[in-house]
């Protein structure tokens, strides 16, 4: 039975998908391949430098259809006209959502380009040895100091697009600093030299306790480098990003020295922002505005094509299918090349804390899966890790491949012999991700006659659906365009499952508790009003 709380005009199309699925539980992705010899003209679509391969999915034309229906009745048209046009689609915060304008032209979003100049202002200086510390000496280390958004969208960006040289300048050794235990930033000051060191601190609310409590500790280390010079090391070492200038203030922030973003903008839909200054140390400001440049496309594309075109649309559908309808709760992310080691991270964050939720926009408690548990590994790596679990464990997992379809050698400067040499390293490395796509949908049938014998401990059962994502280049446009992807699809989601995707009430109340557990451990007191296990905790820790 379909639950009541769902409408009239998608009852019947929810019905029509649940009979389509008790047929699609039988089907085997090699079988729908030998039936269909167009099946991949059929089921990909290329857009923005994106070619996406989604027919190694357990589904077919007539699943696309009966999924566009349910689109449409949930209105999804009408939820990206009120996303694009500024309405309060962050209902429970009374908010619009207005990360895309981040990636709006300037006489679109001319605040955002006020702040992208000061940004320029800053990476130019730091480039070209301007900015100077407490002692004259150039900047060599910049130490991004930030947590959740403010560290993964910006770690994954730089590391991504590091063969990428800035314009002009010297690019500085960045660093990024994200874990409030200390572990991190301790090491990390011990090896670096105070007088040649630029502090970023970001954080949107600038009371966030991670990164406040790393950031104090880079002030002590400058504090003991340069005494009674309090004034000076907080003006030629310390950057900050937020959207509350007066905590940046309160905190010493000098006001030259503070980039700002605003309300409307998710801390994990912030790399696009002042918030992204190490992605612009890494590529350089022309680098930067390639890679919004890529998002705006991705954008362009979002607004205007057809449901059958769109590709957020279409990877979206496709999840909700696999998780609604096939009971595929987990989503592998395998990039194929090793600058994308942190996007998996980064995409955990995006769409499990835009999408983990269990109330609808009317109060209801769904009574249906919504994000799949979302985990990955460079897949290189993940072939000699976890891919075992794919091919012959018992867990169904859907997989994302990424993959760059051409080769550019670092820095466009490989030549000769050296050129070729890295040039097979990335065909071996695209023959890896093809083949395991390969097996892990066909399985056995992907084998050659010969090897279709084997005993049961050999045999691959394949039928495991996956995506794969080609980029032309991995190019600081091109990320732009897969980042923007990956976000309008966790919003098509939010739309079909009736949830949320912009507020995160779960972590907020989670640094409530941690807030209030901090003076039980320094005193002990409050311990009885603790549950048991919490207090037995606690006594340990204490003694």
């Amino acid at each position: 039975m379909l639950p009541d709380h769902f409408s009239a005009a998608e009852r019947p199309v929810r019905q029509a998908l649940a009979d389509h699925a008790g047929k699609a539980r039988h089907w085997h992705l090699a079988d729908l391949f030998a039936d269909d010899a167009g099946r991949f003209e059929t089921l990909s679509r290329e857009c923005c430098g994106l070619l996406v391969d989604y027919s190694k999915q357990r589904l077919t034309g007539e699943t696309l259809d009966l999924l566009r229906e349910l689109a449409r009745a949930r209105d999804l048209e009408g939820w990206i006209r009120a996303l694009f046009e500024g309405s309060d689609v962050n209902w429970t915060e009374a908010r619009p959502a207005l990360h895309w304008r981040l990636r709006e032209q300037a006489a679109a979003a001319p605040e955002v380009h006020d702040q992208l100049a000061r940004m320029g202002e800053i990476v130019d200086q730091v480039l070209r040895g301007q900015w100077r510390g407490c002692h004259g000496d150039a900047i060599t280390d910049v130490v991004n100091v930030g947590v959740g958004g403010s560290d993964l969208g910006p770690l994954m960006a730089s590391y991504a697009l590091a063969d990428f040289r800035p314009e002009h300048g010297r690019r500085p050794n960045l660093h990024f600093v994200s874990s409030m235990d200390g572990s991190q930033i301790a090491p990390l000051l011990n090896d670096l030299n105070p007088a040649t060191t630029l502090i970023v601190v970001s954080s949107k609310s600038f009371t966030t306790l991670d990164t406040l409590a790393n950031a104090e500790t880079a002030r002590a280390w400058l504090e003991r480098a340069f005494p009674d010079q309090q004034r000076a090391l907080m003006r030629c070492h310390f950057v900050g990003v937020s959207a509350n200038p007066e905590k940046m203030s309160e905190w010493g922030i000098h006001p030259c020295n503070q980039l700002l973003f605003w309300e409307w903008v998710g801390g994990r839909f912030s790399l696009w922002s002042a918030i992204g200054l190490p992605i612009a140390l890494t590529v350089g400001m022309q680098g930067f505005h390639e890679l919004l440049e890529g998002a705006r496309e991705m954008d362009r594309h979002f607004r205007e094509a057809p449901l059958a075109d769109n590709l957020p649309v279409i990877l979206g559908l496709v999840d909700v299918w696999n998780i609604n309808f096939l009971d595929i709760t987990a989503r592998a992310v395998l990039p194929y090349d090793g600058r994308l080691k942190h996007f998996p991270s980064y995409l955990e964050q995006l769409e499990m804390e835009s999408n983990g939720k269990s109330v609808t926009r009317d109060g209801t408690p769904v009574d249906y899966h919504t994000c799949p548990v979302i985990w990955g590994e460079v897949g290189s790596n993940a072939q000699h890790a976890f891919y075992q679990l794919l091919h012959q464990g018992t867990q169904p997992v859907a997989c994302d491949f990424i993959v760059a379809g051409r080769y550019v050698p670092p820095h466009g400067d490989a030549e000769g012999g050296e050129h070729q040499r890295l040039a097979r390293q990335h065909r071996l490395t695209l023959a890896n991700c093809l083949a395991q796509s390969r097996l892990l949908a066909l399985g056995g049938r992907a084998l050659p006659d010969d090897q279709h014998d084997q005993p049961a401990f050999k045999q691959y059962r394949g039928n495991q659906p996956s995506t794969t994502l080609m980029l032309d280049e991995l190019s600081p446009r091109r990320l732009g365009s897969l980042v923007a992807l990956y976000e309008h699809k966790v919003f098509v989601e939010s739309v079909l499952w009736g949830i949320n995707p912009f507020d995160q009430w779960g972590v907020e109340m989670g640094k409530v508790i941690a807030r209030d557990m901090v003076p039980v451990l320094e005193t002990g007191d409050g311990l009885d009003g603790l549950d048991a296990s919490t207090r037995g905790l606690v006594r340990r820790a204490r003694s």
